[in-house]
């Protein structure tokens, strides 16, 4: 249950080029960029029940590692795909219902901080949380 815990976001690295590729506009990346985000991460065997609360919206989500669930981004982007287990790293193929494209996601705990990394289109970011 490494996972576990409640997380506020400390920094961003490349996230406003991620969000750019993702075809967020201007407007909407720079609001993300400060969004205050916190994440509440509870793991019951396979199954986790994630919070997520931010300056723009708050949202439960409850998925079993290996099941397809529907997700949308902030931005109101679409996705369908699921989480599983890789070592000691959470690791989300989500693929884009609007144009298909796969977006990839991992999660980490390195000490106190949470690392949540992305992939889009060769494009690499990280979201670091610190433990609150």
């Amino acid at each position: 249950m490494t996972f576990n815990g409640n997380w506020k976001i400390d920094r961003n690295d490349n996230y406003e080029k991620f969000m750019e590729k993702m075809g967020i506009n201007v407007v909407k990346r720079k609001l993300a960029a400060h969004d205050n985000l916190k994440i509440t991460i509870q793991q019951d065997g396979n199954k986790f029940a994630v919070k997520e609360t931010s300056n723009f919206r708050n949202l439960e989500i409850d998925f079993t590692l290996g099941v397809t669930f529907e997700y949308s981004l902030a931005d109101g982007t679409e996705l369908s795909g699921s989480w599983n287990i890789e070592g000691d790293m959470m690791k989300g193929i989500f693929n884009r219902k609007d144009n298909g494209k796969q977006l990839t996601t991992t999660r980490i705990v390195q000490g106190d901080e949470l690392i949540q990394s992305y992939n889009y289109e060769g494009v690499d970011a990280k979201r670091i949380f610190k433990r609150d």
